[in-house]
């Protein structure tokens, strides 16, 4: 088998824990911030976590990390 490729876009949005979930960081948290509340930024600041429905296409995406 040769070696897979990493896509390279999903690399730099996503994460791997140490257990092997697939960590995420929150949309909306770039511009337009005036109008959104200061603990909804606060809240955005934390990553999340990619929904089990979507984890199995992004490993493939990144198959070493």
């Amino acid at each position: 088998m040769p070696k897979l490729k990493t896509h390279r876009g999903a690399a730099k949005r996503f994460k791997t824990t140490g257990t092997g979930k697939v960590v995420r960081s929150k949309a909306n948290a770039s511009h337009i911030l005036t109008s959104k509340t200061t603990k909804r930024k606060r809240n955005l600041r934390k990553s999340g976590l990619v929904d089990a429905s979507d984890v199995k296409r992004i490993k493939k995406l990144i198959p070493y990390m």
